[in-house]
């Protein structure tokens, strides 16, 4: 009774989703991220329906607030039987339908699988290979051949409508790569790859979360996945150690968190790293700011102008800082600092330094204010860090002041004031006897300019604000002066976000720098 469910999900955007929950005769439907099937909408309840199965049959409960239909009719607490019938929930459409039932079934149930995965191991006999033959790409067509033949002896097991070229695809990705994962990391048009458990997998295209009906084998091939990131790095994920940071060989950022403090199995996110860079003229194209913003900015680095990028998560903070790097002369002398290495300069003198986790016996760790501190002793024209996340804003702010001007950071916060705020608080971290009016000078002194980065309803991610830093006021509070704005006017009937950036009228204080150093004539304004 415990085979589990088959699961339909149209999409708001017309896509269809389709999910197997195997091992389990209860299904959740919610917005929570512990449900079996999450749908981010703020129209869906946090627990939004449950399907229960039982020897009397399967029933469908509503449990929301803002209903559920079934078929035609309202769905109530109580429930109805299991049917073929339709479920809206929110914006979403549901069918649901019993896994042995399933008309899109994988055809290898999970245990199968296991027993394959382990009867490759058998064939292969890994302990008696070399280290030349371990690599991936030489071990391939062996591990492929391998497993046609296995499955020749599982034929009676497999079910009719099994693409048998397909599973033993994604076999050999299980054994050898990041099973379901490699195909959404080889797909350009997938930014980030978030695993749930080891049977739900979101991606995120143009900005939009997605359902995918990729699913690992069972927690264990999930678990394998992660270690054979984490493993080439010198790092280790276990019960004492449940979460790690690492990257992937082409930079892609990863996070995993597995059980106990994952509660529904092991949970993979992973950031991919852009194969090719986005440049100014891009960002431009796609609205992310209008043409005259992009002017400013590039004089704004070429003029070395101290600046902080602020947003959220996945606004798009790091996009930007590796745009605006690019505006940097090729003769400078550059020293990148970050917890994983995602900027990709094309500059001849780039410095690239990546912080290290302490190891097992809590020794050797380097964290970025380490490398900010021996930055400095570098001889650096500019010092760019990924993100100032603790006591390194203060060396940041004070490298910025003493000769390593056109420097840049980011930071998370929802809009300038609250961007400085926060490098304030990371400067009080430091540990220094310093106080609030102390730091505030600090950041006016060193500080120019706060971008706004924002992601928007509709995933696009755009630039809200670029801001003058000023002086303190009499208060003691810093002044800010927006130089240009986004103005929203509206979604249209698509969930396109509509709006226009404008320049708000102020007058930058280093305009003059603009013209002497040649970037302006003195008749034109920004």
């Amino acid at each position: 009774m415990t085979a589990g469910f088959a699961v339909s999900v149209l999409m708001p955007d017309g896509s269809e989703h389709n999910i197997n929950v195997p091992n389990t005769g209860s299904l959740t439907v919610g917005r929570d991220p512990t449900c079996h099937i999450v749908l981010p909408s703020p129209s869906v309840s946090r627990i939004h329906l449950r399907v229960e199965r039982s020897p009397d049959g399967v029933r469908v409960m509503d449990q929301s607030s803002n209903g559920t239909t079934f078929g035609n009719e309202p769905l109530s607490a109580f429930g109805r039987e299991l049917t073929s019938e339709a479920l809206h929930v929110g914006p979403y459409v549901l069918k649901i339908a019993l896994l042995a039932d399933a008309g899109f079934e994988s055809g290898a149930s999970a245990e199968l699988r296991r027993r394959i995965h382990r009867s490759l191991l058998d064939h292969l006999d890994l302990a008696s290979l070399d280290g030349s033959e371990m690599d991936a790409p030489l071990l391939r067509p062996r591990v492929v051949k391998a497993l046609e033949q296995i499955l020749s002896r599982f034929e009676s097991e497999l079910c009719p409508r099994t693409d048998r070229a397909k599973l033993v695809a994604e076999m050999a990705d299980e054994a050898l790569g990041l099973g379901p994962l490699q195909e959404l990391l080889d797909d350009d048009a997938v930014s980030e790859i978030m695993v749930v458990d080891p049977n739900t997998i979101y991606v995120e295209r143009q900005g939009k979360l997605r359902l995918t009906p990729l699913r690992f084998t069972d927690d264990e091939s999930c678990r394998a996945a992660i270690e054979r990131i984490v493993t080439p790095l010198g790092r280790r994920i276990d019960e004492s150690t449940p979460l790690v940071d690492a990257r992937l060989k082409d930079g892609s950022r990863v996070n995993a968190i597995i059980p106990p403090l994952a509660l529904r199995g092991p949970c993979i996110t992973i950031r991919k790293f852009a194969q090719h860079p986005l440049h100014m003229d891009q960002l431009v194209a796609l609205g992310s700011l209008s043409d005259q913003m992009a002017r400013f900015l590039k004089r704004c680095v070429r003029a070395k102008k101290n600046i902080i990028i602020s947003g959220g998560t996945g606004s798009g903070k790091t996009t930007l800082l590796n745009v605006l790097s690019a505006e940097i002369p090729p003769e400078e002398r550059i020293v990148t600092i970050e917890d994983a290495a995602e900027l990709r300069l094309e500059q001849p003198h780039v410095v690239s330094l990546e912080s290290k986790p302490r190891n097992l016996e809590g020794a050797g760790g380097y964290s970025i204010r380490d490398l900010v501190k021996n930055a400095l002793r570098m001889r650096p024209d500019r010092i760019i860090v990924g993100e100032c996340r603790g006591g390194e804003a203060i060396d940041m702010l004070q490298a910025m002041n003493t000769g390593h001007e056109g420097s840049m950071t980011t930071a998370h916060a929802n809009s300038a004031g609250e961007a400085l705020k926060r490098v304030e608080t990371l400067c009080m971290m430091a540990g220094l006897d310093l106080s609030h009016r102390t730091v505030r000078e600090q950041i006016s002194g060193s500080v120019h300019i706060v971008i706004q980065q924002t992601r928007f309803s509709d995933g696009a991610r755009r630039l809200t604000s670029v801001t003058e830093v000023g002086q303190l006021g009499e208060d003691g509070e810093l002044i800010l002066h927006d130089i240009f704005a986004f103005h929203r006017t509206g979604t249209n009937s698509s969930g396109e976000v509509l709006g226009q950036h404008r320049t708000t009228g102020y007058v930058p204080s280093f305009l003059d720098e603009f013209i002497t150093q040649g970037l302006i004539d003195g008749g034109e304004y920004l």
